[in-house]
Formats: C-alpha cells, structure tokens, sequence
C-alpha cells in the first residue's frame, strides 16, 4: 500500500521560509507525477506546483519565484521550498502523486489545475502570520 507523509509545516513570520517534505512508503517505483496542493478554510483546494519524472515543473502565478519544487528520487521524497512566505500562503498542504505514465509533456502540469492525482498524503498545515 503505497503511504505519502508530509512534514516540515510550522508558523513562521511572513518574509519566512519554510521547507516541506514529503516521503513515499510502501512502493520502490518513483512516482511519475508529483505535487503540492493547499487548502485555506472556506477555500476549495489548489493546486501549488507539480513536478514530473523529467523534472518539468509548474507553479501556481502567485508562488512563483518565491517556491521550488523538487525531488530526490532516490530517497523517494519531494520537496517544496518556500521562500518570502505571505499571510495568504496559510493553508494545510498537500502532497499528491501517480504512477500513470503518459507522452504528453504536460500531463504533469495539467495535474495541478485538475487535481486528479491518485494518492494523497496527510497533509501539513502551514500558518504565515503578519
């Protein structure tokens, strides 16, 4: 059974940084598409970034510039980097990912407006105050 755990959400101060993880158990196989997504109370779910087995990444307008995802594929983990954090980046994050393979190189990236990733982690929730 394939497990995603998240870890490394906290407060911090707005201008802060804070560094996310999120490790796969269960499945030796690296995912072929990976993400963040976050949530705020009373807000639907959104999409952050999305990386693909190529390295192909994509973010959210308002994050870019300021977050990294990334990826060891060796350790199985992703990561998602974040920098110069604002009180609107307050949310319980969410890394998701998927095995299925596709030739469209923007599979990946149209993930992240879709959301439709087959596994999900925990979440961590992540609170920028001003």
């Amino acid at each position: 059974q394939v497990q995603l755990v998240e870890s490394g959400g906290g407060s911090v101060q707005a201008g802060g940084s804070l560094r996310l993880s999120c490790a796969t158990f269960g499945y030796t196989s690296s995912m072929n598409c990976m993400g963040w997504f976050r949530q705020a109370p009373g807000k639907e779910r959104e999409g952050v970034a999305t990386i693909d087995n190529d390295g192909r990444t994509t973010y959210k307008d308002s994050v870019k510039g300021r977050f990294t995802i990334s990826r060891d594929n060796t350790k199985n983990t992703l990561y998602l980097q974040m920098n110069s954090l604002k009180p609107e980046d307050s949310a319980m994050y969410y890394c998701a990912g998927d095995y299925r393979f596709s030739w469209n190189p923007i599979w990946c990236a149209d993930r992240r407006s879709r959301g439709d990733l087959d596994y999900w982690g925990q979440g961590t929730q992540v609170t920028v105050s001003s």
